[in-house]
């Protein structure tokens, strides 16, 4: 099992930036793929970015390539995701997810954490 939190959300102000953290906690050396995800209302849940175990491989989705990075720290277990040039379309729940594999899909996932809102104000 796998135990993700997700923390770093609030509201800023467009142009804005903010960091998302997503600590996780138990058997993560099997699950260690990392992905964010994103579900603003009314809307399915879309995939943000993945990174592989070792951090060398990193993908985005275009509508958000160039302006947010993936990062992780594995001595600490936790995942970044620093969100520069925030947009109000960028307002959504956002979720981590761990998984074997990484992958833009969200079935590859095993594991989720809770969600951290993030809120973009015009």
């Amino acid at each position: 099992q796998v135990q993700l939190v997700e923390s770093g959300g609030g509201l800023v102000q467009a142009g804005g930036s903010l960091r998302l953290s997503c600590a996780a906690s138990g058997r993560t050396f099997s699950s260690c793929r990392m992905g964010w995800f994103r579900q603003a209302p009314g809307k399915e849940r879309d995939f943000v970015a993945g990174i592989s175990c070792s951090g060398g491989y990193t993908y985005y989705a275009d509508s958000v390539k160039g302006r947010f990075t993936i990062s992780r720290d594995n001595a600490k277990n936790t995942v970044y995701l620093q969100m520069n040039s925030l947009k109000p379309e960028d307002t959504a729940v956002y979720y981590c997810a761990a998984g074997k594999v990484v992958s833009t899909r969200e079935d590859p996932y095993d594991y989720w954490g809770q969600g951290t809102q993030v809120t973009v104000s015009s």
